[in-house]
């Protein structure tokens, strides 16, 4: 009797029976995976990959074509001209589109009708390109395939002139009173021209008397000024939150968006790439946008030097008027995926952990609360007094005074860069005003206004600081005209401001407006005033006017100095210390600079002075040595390949 063959031997089969055995796992592998990226199985990319992919994906809540495509398994190109194939479509990355296309429906459908109307553009993603791999016969004849890079550049020709238009005037066609657009009102104007004519009259005629109502008229804002920075200092608030917070499950986190307006960043556009891609958040829940200029050819090539991440997307603001940054956000905000925006600059290295943080802060926060400001710190304190200055400026106002403005409820002048957004609580605002210099300032005291609440994220974003004299003061410049417009806009109507606010915020936003144009305009004149009087006090009796110089200037010195030692112990920047002394004159520097602004508010009142990023020598956070070292590796590399 012949011996059975062991169990783990299997009889030889014919080359026939093992192709098809391998074409019956492949069906079954092809059918355990989803609609949206089975297919691919078909036209070269690898099984397992796919397998991979699904599994990652189910895991990350997202559907498996996004997660493949943001985390740049496959490319945009490959994936969408694989379902052209598949689907028997035409494929296109240059389609042109009817003017009917709609911004932003057309892209966020991912379906845009094209030029005679003979058919539509389609790029569809998730649920919608599953629903068409299943009804494959509807689309014969009707849909043309593109990437969605190439629909968005094809929406953006077709409807430029629309899209800049609303990028611009959005917000002023909506609410006219809550834009700077149109400038002073002829109430405003009247005011002001009478008033002019009073203080130039009295100026004359009696000098003493005109100065001595011009002090008692202004003095509420500057005390209410020199207050909130006093209190502020007295709020223990950390600059870490107290606690870490429980991580969440990357299911459990929201589609976050990026906007990131980058204009002749050549230097530094790279060095965002890398640092927005260290954040420690689900990729395949990243939606991050740069925001080009027409007229700037050298990021885009900068960009182009670099592998660009399956998450980002380059987005091209159509020409207009105004040229400024507000005005490319709001051209990016109508394209926003996320739950939360957040608004980052060239120079920006936030904190890894930053975005999970601020979900979780607004899971606890009251639902009317529409933005956390992460705090600012400068990188390159080290490379000149400006910059050590600068660095002190800028504790104080993220871990002091912010943070203490946002504890008491009061009206935030927000920071420039990382403002973390409910979206659609900013979409409900109108987004930024395009023709507001400082549209941060200004947004901050338009969601008070509407009923909003801004809280502090401590959460730190490290930013490059202006090294050289010329520089800052055109970057102050622009801050202090843009202070000036925010004061013009939200007090055109004072009593509806004031009705919106209340008492206290209403002199919260005043004092946070025109107290800090007043104090810094006023700052070489208040000094010269204490010091006359102090001299004057030697040979005669003291007068009201002199006491309440007095009071002022030491209040004032004390709102400028206590703060700043606080900021150092929070910061524990106590390397710092020697040069606070100094701060007084650095504020004849910000005086300057809003005399200079006061000139360009009556001349050129919407030109943007472009702050040049990418020259800083030194890093405290080491980031740019790191970055530099990297960016070496990849350009010896290049230079080596054959």
């Amino acid at each position: 009797m012949q011996a059975a063959p062991p169990p783990s031997s299997r009889p030889p089969v014919s080359w026939q029976e093992g192709l098809a055995e391998v074409r019956r796992q492949s069906t079954l592998a092809d059918a355990a995976l989803p609609a949206e990226i089975a297919f691919l199985a078909a036209h070269g990319i690898a099984p397992t990959l796919l397998r991979e992919a699904s599994l990652r994906a189910a895991a990350s809540g997202v559907a498996a074509d996004v997660f493949l495509l943001r985390n740049g398994l496959v490319g945009e190109t490959t994936f969408y001209r694989a379902l052209a194939m598949e689907l028997g479509l035409p494929f296109t990355l240059s389609p042109r589109l009817s003017r009917h296309a709609r911004y932003p429906e057309s892209l966020l459908a991912g379906l845009a009708p094209l030029y005679g109307m003979q058919g539509f553009a389609a790029a569809p993603s998730g649920p919608s390109l599953a629903w068409l791999l299943g009804h494959r016969n509807r689309a014969a004849g009707k849909l043309v395939v593109t990437t969605p890079s190439a629909l968005r550049r094809a929406a953006m020709r077709a409807s430029s002139r629309a899209i800049a238009h609303e990028g611009a005037n959005a917000l002023c066609e909506a609410a006219p009173d809550l834009s700077i657009r149109d400038g002073l009102d002829a109430r405003q104007v009247a005011t002001l021209s009478a008033l002019s004519g009073l203080l130039a009259y009295g100026g004359i005629s009696a000098p003493s008397a005109t100065l001595a109502f011009l002090a008692a008229s202004l003095s509420p804002i500057f005390f209410t000024a020199v207050t909130l920075r006093l209190a502020a200092v007295l709020l223990r608030i950390p600059v870490s939150p107290a606690r870490p917070e429980a991580r969440l499950e990357d299911a459990a986190l929201p589609v976050y968006t990026i906007i990131a307006p980058l204009y002749r960043e050549q230097r530094i556009a790279t060095r965002l790439v890398a640092a927005l891609s260290r954040l420690d958040y689900p990729a395949a829940k990243l939606d991050i946008k740069f925001v080009l200029e027409a007229d700037d050819p050298e990021t885009p090539a900068a960009l182009a030097k670099v592998p660009m991440p399956g998450f980002v997307e380059v987005i091209v603001a159509p020409p207009g008027q105004p040229r400024t940054k507000p005005r490319a956000l709001n051209i990016a905000l109508p394209l926003a995926r996320g739950l939360y925006t957040v608004v980052y600059d060239a120079e920006d290295v936030p904190d890894p952990g930053q975005l999970r943080q601020a979900v979780s802060a607004f899971a606890s926060a009251r639902p009317d609360t529409a933005c956390l400001q992460a705090r600012l710190t400068i990188d390159n304190t080290d490379d000149t007094w400006l910059t050590r200055l600068f660095t002190i400026e800028y504790a104080v106002l993220f871990d002091v005074f912010n943070p203490g403005l946002a504890e008491i409820g009061s009206p935030v002048a927000l920071g420039g860069t990382s403002n973390h957004f409910r979206t659609t609580l900013l979409r409900r605002a109108h987004g930024w005003d395009a023709w507001n210099v400082t549209e941060d300032a200004d947004l901050g005291i338009r969601l008070a206004r509407l009923g909003y609440r801004v809280l502090d994220l401590p959460s730190s974003t490290f930013e490059e600081a202006p090294g050289t004299l010329r520089a800052w003061m055109n970057q102050r410049t622009r801050w202090m005209k843009g202070f000036m417009q925010t004061g013009i806009c939200h007090f055109r109507h004072p009593l509806r401001t004031a009705a919106q606010l209340g008492p206290w915020g209403f002199l919260s936003a005043l004092a946070l407006t025109w107290g800090t144009v007043l104090s810094a305009l006023g700052f070489p004149l208040l000094t010269g005033l204490f010091v006359a009087a102090r001299l004057a006090s030697v040979s005669q009796r003291t007068s009201l006017l002199d006491l309440a110089s007095g009071v002022l200037f030491v209040t004032g010195l004390a709102a400028i100095l206590l703060p700043a030692m606080a900021a150092l112990r929070r910061r524990r920047l106590w390397r710092l210390g020697p040069w606070v002394p100094l701060l007084p004159f650095y504020y004849l520097l910000v005086s300057a600079a809003a005399w200079r602004g006061l000139w360009e508010v009556t001349r050129e009142p919407f030109r943007w002075n472009k702050t040049s990023h990418g020259l800083a020598r030194t890093s405290r956070s080491g980031w740019l040595q790191k970055h530099q070292a990297s960016a070496d590796e990849t350009t010896s590399l290049n230079t080596a390949a054959p």
